[in-house]
């Protein structure tokens, strides 16, 4: 069921993804009176339609769809969607309407200032719903965050790199963290010499061995928000009616530890089992004797961590939201940037539609939804911007080369240009697959 929940919505946020980036290049190109032939979503690879205002069925339902100029339609295949301009070399490589005269009404025919504005349509709009979600977010719900300088809980590779369990990460060289889920994220992205620490009452510098920025980028859960094991009170029928609210579990199967991310460790080695422990209650030391389920488990609720919380008005929601959308386009950029540079391995973390459907929640949150439909509307944006044939930043350079020099590039070059980027796209579409069996395996 979870599976299920997950891929209903994933093929939620690609769908409104699609038809509104695909809308930006529809509504330019209708300012201009360029006439648009097919507006889908999903491809119709081979003519395979799942619904077209062409149908016979449609016509009969909608008689005046005969006239409309714009068949709209949803194909079979989903990996995206397709607004076909016509006289434009795109994804088609439909060469038979470049043969024959130009007309008024084709993209190749207006001006390039005309032709760069239909090409930035679909960014822009990725963009504006994105700003448009944040800001929505923020005014609704406000904002959680767990405050920088936490004490993290450090999995093995940030312990190899120097960290500790309990430290507080105040600066990444001359750089203040804002966000504690993003330590990892801007270790990397930051490319991070030294970090500054707060251990106990020591403040200390560790150097940061720039050869494992690839373990880095390949490494989840660097950083965990590190908390005590205290109970807040216990479940109904638990075996360990004798914990009270407040204690603090400090000891367990003779292994003393400070934190609950040990604790978890230390009943996931003893499943079933009645072990030793030791409780701080008030100021008094007890032994008990604890008893674990089958799962690993004590049935007991424990104190979480208390989140940081701002509430917005829709005014004071508009810049914070703009902040937002621009610190995810920079976090963006800069995560490319890392998947670029071979050195950091940050390819392998390259995933297709089975990482991003993994991102969704297993059960339906409205407000986790629309943050990550932002996300993904703002990774869809910066990712058309690459200067790639084949996605909108390649027509975007030719644009600009036009504007600037005056000279049109042929169309031959064109539908050359366009097959060496449907290649590269289609390289990184088997890169990403095959990160995604490669982790699934594994």
């Amino acid at each position: 069921m979870a599976v299920t929940i997950k891929v209903l919505q994933l093929m939620l946020a690609l769908s409104v993804l699609i038809i509104i980036h695909e809308a930006g290049h529809f509504l330019w190109a209708r300012i201009f009176k360029i006439r648009v032939d097919k507006f889908f979503l999903f491809f119709d690879v081979g003519g395979v339609k799942l619904f077209s205002t062409k149908m016979s069925w449609f016509t009969r339902l909608v008689p005046s769809s005969v006239e409309w100029e714009t068949e709209y339609g949803i194909g079979w295949l989903p990996l995206g969607g397709y607004c076909k301009i016509v006289g434009m070399v795109d994804e088609s490589l439909d060469t038979q309407a470049l043969k024959l005269p130009p007309q008024d009404w084709e993209f190749r025919t207006r001006p390039a200032w005309q032709r760069l504005l239909v090409m930035c349509g679909g960014v822009l709009n990725n963009f504006i719903l994105a700003l448009l979600l944040f800001i929505s977010i923020l005014a609704i719900w406000g904002d959680n965050y767990v405050p920088a300088d936490s004490p993290v809980y450090v999995n093995e590779l940030a312990e190899e790199l120097g960290f500790r369990s309990g430290d507080r990460i105040l600066l990444y060289d001359d750089y203040a963290p804002q966000d504690f889920l993003n330590l990892q994220a801007d270790l990397a992205r930051r490319r991070v010499s030294r970090a500054t620490l707060l251990r106990g009452a020591d403040t200390l510098v560790i150097y940061i061995d720039q050869a494992r920025m690839g373990d880095i980028v390949a490494s989840p859960g660097m950083f965990d928000l590190a908390f005590p094991f205290v109970v807040v009170s216990v479940m109904e029928g638990s075996a360990n009616s004798h914990l009270a609210k407040g204690d603090r579990i400090i000891s367990m199967c003779g292994e003393e530890a400070e934190y609950m991310q040990d604790f978890q460790a230390i009943m996931r080695n003893h499943p079933g089992e009645e072990v030793p422990a030791v409780v701080l209650r008030g100021a008094d030391s007890l032994s008990l004797s604890l008893q674990i389920d089958s799962l690993g488990h004590l049935g007991v609720f424990i104190l979480n961590p208390e989140l940081e919380h701002r509430d917005y008005s829709f005014w004071k929601a508009i810049p914070s939201g703009c902040s937002l959308a621009w610190n995810t386009v920079i976090g963006y950029v800069q995560d490319l940037r890392l998947v670029a540079t071979p050195s950091t391995g940050a390819y392998k973390s390259v995933g297709s539609f089975v990482a991003i459907g993994q991102v969704f929640p297993s059960s339906w949150n409205s407000h986790q939804f629309l943050y990550i439909l932002a996300l993904l509307s703002i990774m869809l944006g910066v990712m058309n911007l690459l200067p790639i044939p084949g996605l909108d930043g390649g027509h975007i350079v030719f644009c600009l080369y036009e504007i600037f020099t005056g000279r049109k590039p042929s169309e031959r070059f064109l539908i050359i240009a366009q097959w060496i980027g449907m290649l590269l796209l289609l390289m990184l579409m088997f890169l990403a697959f095959g990160n995604d069996i490669g982790r699934l395996l594994r």
